[in-house]
């Protein structure tokens, strides 16, 4: 038996049921994983709440850190007591899993459980949106939204080793000088500056930045349209204040022949090799200190929902860990 959390209805954090789940034991393709650390994500208020429509009932949650316990038949790639992390397999809410084992990716030793569970969606997002979606060279720039977030933190850190410049913006003063903490150049506050697009085109002397990365969304997308350059590239990866929608795609030409793209992990790290070789790069990046991650905020695997309400109620800053 494991403790799980398990989805029955969607709705808001109290659909969240703390019950006991059998496990089982793995078949081809799969391992028995007991989880040390499980990872906090948008993706799971969507989830939850049916924006992103899962069927029911369904175990909340897709990243995560443990130990392998039991090797399903014609698992080769791992052995038991393999410390691995993963994300973007369903279930992660509990104590214990089955999981795929070609989604599990071994962690080295200088990366502890919980720092994994954090980094793994977070820190592989910003590995497909800056290496992949648009592979960012010196000398470019960019403008970051929710810089204080989890996939903020780590790409600021991670632009800025690549020699790009990082404009950034966050909600609060605080999150404002974590930000700059980051190494971000140029810092604004949406709050208080909900028109930041006249100051863009002024910190690039009118020409517009490169990229816009954006996981805000609806209250964030017209003005970061105004700060792209000609044939700019607009990258809407999250709607943390609500979906994004262009009835006029007119819009494009007219703000300079821009490009618009909406990726996911799902679809930039769907072959095994390619998960491999972000994750590589990614513990690369930790590991020599280019990126740095501060010790992610921990609620237990039980208080998931009040986890729920801190995220959306935006009160937490970097990532957030379950302990089972």
């Amino acid at each position: 038996m494991s403790r799980a959390v398990v989805v029955n209805q969607t709705g808001g954090p109290e659909v969240l049921s703390f019950e006991d789940r059998e496990v089982g034991s793995p078949g081809p393709g799969q391992v028995r994983l007991r989880h040390t650390a499980i990872g906090l994500n948008f993706i799971d208020t969507y989830q939850r709440s049916g924006l992103y429509p899962i069927q029911l009932p369904f175990i909340a949650g897709s990243e995560g850190a443990g130990v392998v316990e039991e090797l399903g038949p014609d698992v080769t790639t791992l052995k038991v007591g393999d410390r691995v992390a993963y994300q973007g397999a369903l279930g992660a809410y509990a104590e214990q899993r089955l999981a795929p084992a070609d989604r599990l990716v071994p962690l080295p030793d200088g990366i502890d459980d919980q720092t994994g569970a954090s980094i793994m969606l977070k820190g592989l997002t910003a590995y497909y949106l800056l290496f992949k979606t648009w592979p960012l060279a010196a000398g470019e720039t960019i403008l970051w939204h929710a810089a204080a977030g989890g996939v903020g933190q780590i790409a600021t850190q991670w632009a800025k080793s690549l020699g790009a410049t990082v404009i950034a913006t966050a909600g609060s003063d605080e999150k404002c000088n974590l930000a700059r903490s980051q190494g971000a150049d140029h810092v604004i506050n949406y709050t208080t500056t909900p028109d930041f697009a006249p100051v863009v085109r002024e910190l690039t002397g009118g020409k517009g930045v490169d990229v816009v990365y954006d996981g805000v969304g609806k209250t964030t997308f017209e003005g970061s349209i105004d700060c792209l350059r000609q044939r700019g590239l607009m990258v809407s990866f999250g709607n943390a204040s609500g979906v994004v929608s262009i009835p006029d795609i007119t819009l494009l030409s007219r703000k300079g022949s821009l490009y618009v793209t909406r990726p996911t992990t799902a679809h930039y790290l769907a072959k095994r090799d390619d998960l491999l070789e972000g994750a590589k790069l990614l513990f690369a990046a930790i590991e020599s200190g280019a990126v740095k991650v501060a010790a992610p905020q921990t609620f237990a695997l039980g208080d998931a929902a009040d986890a729920h309400r801190a995220l959306e109620g935006r009160k937490t800053t970097g990532s957030v860990v379950l302990l089972p």
